[in-house]
């Protein structure tokens, strides 16, 4: 089965408010499986119509902490008989009742302990421990951990765990091995894992915590009385100067909904803190770096704008007003990236600023519309920057020679339109100019700027370029295509 809804809603008579129950107990119960040191299962009864009734297993946990005792793959099996009987048994006890069963899933005897899982008064399904009993194994440690195991397993039954409101063991939480504290109800230390303890010695706290609050030892986790007043899971991250960072998850056990103590988990993330703090710190870099590379790029773009006020001649003029076009299209590229630095850009917000400049530098005299349709989305830098100059000098070339002619239409337009796949990304700009002469060939351009587009798109690019007329059925005008691959060519 592909979900444990699916499975139960196909298997057995449970729906609705149940069957979240058991999902939010399968979000959890990795943390009972470490406590347990032993596989969980999860079983309710089936529609089958037999003279003994069924369990289908609706779960199955392995403990992070042991070496499992079920090795195969056994939800949506039904439960062996001697396994059934016992849980028929004990269906309805209001404790958690222990036994040994001879299951086909492992070699040796188990020892089972079946809880009875409660939701709304009614036993809905039951939570089995299914474990190898080796003698003398049990050590102070392991002890523990059971009675805070068995003190679960209560919640379980009065359904006062699962929590509704908060996991306690998905991704990223503190786990049993990271460390972990007993503390009672007044928030004194009755036990702690090694790991825990080196935790709190990260903290600068030597002094021994058992028998004592943490507030006498100088740590203030104001989460343990949120545990303790509002009966919820809580976290909280203690800190000691920028080096040392310590997650404390603080899960209140419960009886008859009243907290009588609490379990925390607690993690070192110091490791990760810093390697945060250096992604932030190299983030920081590169953002300054491309915002420099822009001011400077700005900076030249000025110097020629102002040299071209300065020129004579216009044919002068009019080169320095273009190199200076240029140069703000690689600006914007790393405009952009001074805000998203990284290896990718979003292409659509540099279209946007690129149509905005070729608007600004329009010299043809006529106002002309452009039109943008589609989108490139996320492109690698180094498709991004080229693409962008030639985008640009495609539409500039667009709105400076295909109106020259007075018998064009007062309406003037270019389209860009822009599609991709998962391995090429396809320009197409079109305008309702005049189009493209007889004698008109991408392999001998006559301007500066079409040569740029060319070389770009085929050496930098490893695309492929083709400038055509529209048919005049089709509205007439020129037709730029250019086709460039996303991935890694040969």
């Amino acid at each position: 089965m592909s979900n444990l809804s699916e499975l139960l809603a196909l298997r057995t008579r449970l729906s609705g408010a149940p069957v979240e129950h058991l999902q939010r107990l399968l979000a959890s119960w990795s943390l009972l499986a470490d406590l347990s040191f032993s596989d969980l299962v999860i079983v309710t009864p089936t529609t089958a119509q037999l003279d003994e009734p069924q369990y289908v297993i609706a779960g199955h946990v392995r403990p992070n902490n042991h070496e499992t005792a079920i090795f195969d793959d056994i939800v949506g099996g039904t439960v062996p008989r001697d396994l059934a009987q016992q849980l028929t048994a004990a269906w309805h006890a209001d404790v958690v009742t222990e036994s040994t069963v001879h299951v086909d899933w492992a070699d040796a005897p188990l020892t089972a302990w079946i809880v009875p899982i409660t939701f709304g008064g009614d036993v809905i399904a039951a939570l089995v421990r299914l474990h190898v009993d080796v003698p003398g194994a049990m050590t102070v440690y392991s002890t523990s951990y059971l009675d805070i195991f068995r003190r679960f397993c209560a919640m379980v039954m009065e359904s006062s765990f699962p929590f509704r409101e908060a996991d306690v063991a998905g991704p990223g939480l503190p786990r049993v091995g990271d460390g972990l504290l007993m503390l009672d109800s007044r928030g004194v230390v009755q036990f702690g894992s090694p790991n825990a303890i080196s935790a709190l010695h990260r903290l600068g706290l030597f002094a021994s915590p058992f028998g004592r609050p943490l507030r006498q030892l100088g740590l203030r986790v104001r989460a343990v009385d949120r545990a303790v007043e509002f009966g919820l899971p809580t976290m909280e991250e203690v800190e000691r100067g920028t080096d040392v960072a310590i997650v404390v998850n603080c899960i209140p056990l419960l009886q008859h909904h009243v907290a009588t103590g609490v379990l925390l988990l607690l993690r070192d993330v110091s490791d990760i803190r810093y390697l945060n703090r250096m992604v932030l710190n190299k983030d920081s870099a590169i953002r300054e770096v491309h915002h420099r590379v822009k001011n400077n790029l700005q900076t030249i773009s000025s110097l020629l704008r102002l040299q071209s006020r300065r020129s004579e001649q216009e044919a002068t003029r009019m080169a320095l007003l273009e190199a200076e076009r240029r140069i703000r299209s690689i600006a914007v590229v790393h405009e952009v990236l001074s805000r998203e630095p990284g290896g990718v850009v979003h292409f659509d917000e540099i279209v946007s600023q690129i149509v905005a400049l070729v608007h600004d530098t329009n010299v043809s005299g006529f106002d002309v519309d452009v039109i943008v349709d589609g989108s490139l989305g996320m492109l690698a830098t180094d498709i991004a920057t080229p693409l962008a100059i030639v985008v640009a000098e495609l539409l500039t070339n667009a709105m400076e020679h295909a109106f020259t002619d007075g018998s064009v239409s007062d309406v003037r337009w270019v389209t860009l339109r822009l599609t991709h796949t998962d391995t090429e990304a396809t320009v197409v700009v079109r305008d309702n100019g005049k189009g493209f002469d007889d004698r008109f060939t991408i392999e001998i351009p006559r301007s500066l700027g079409l040569s740029i587009v060319r070389d770009l798109v085929r050496s930098q690019l490893r695309g492929s370029i083709e400038m055509r007329n529209n048919p005049t059925e089709l509205g007439g005008g020129a037709v730029a295509e250019i086709t460039v691959p996303l991935t890694p060519t040969a």
